[in-house]
């Protein structure tokens, strides 16, 4: 995992969280553009943050006035990827190389599953590319 430096906000945020939900924070985005912070969560914990009929995260919301999203994290690369367009069914990832040293992502899911991976307003492929970005250095993300 790169080095993650966390801004005092995003660590009042974490502790938050960690405090309503009881689930491991290891990452926390503030998304301003979407109005929506992006927690990434310890693997195995994302139905915990989650809550029961997503408690947690309504709380957060209200309590915040953000939209509240969660992803599980993961060390392995393929893994992560999936957890951010969950619950898009992911069937292909290709990380490209361009010419000029950028780094693009092709994913490509099931033809039903598009809309879903893309979201509303493409937030999804925003999501993606602010986590990919952050961990990664990925400077493009496409969907398939």
């Amino acid at each position: 995992m790169p080095e993650i430096r966390l801004t005092a906000e995003e660590m009042r945020y974490i502790a938050l969280f960690q405090d309503i939900t009881m689930a491991t924070a290891k990452d926390c985005i503030i998304d301003n553009n979407n109005n929506r912070i992006i927690f990434l969560v310890k693997e195995g914990q994302a139905g915990l943050a989650i809550g029961r009929g997503g408690s947690n995260v309504k709380r957060l919301n209200r309590l915040l006035g953000k939209d509240i999203e969660i992803v599980e994290y993961s060390e392995d690369f393929e893994t992560l990827v999936k957890n951010i367009f969950a619950p898009a069914r992911v069937r292909n990832i290709k990380l490209i190389k361009t010419s000029d040293g950028r780094k693009r992502l092709r994913v490509t899911v099931e033809p039903r599953d598009k809309g879903l991976a893309i979201g509303r307003g493409g937030r999804n492929i925003a999501k993606a590319r602010l986590i990919l970005k952050r961990y990664y250095d990925i400077d493009e993300v496409v969907i398939d």
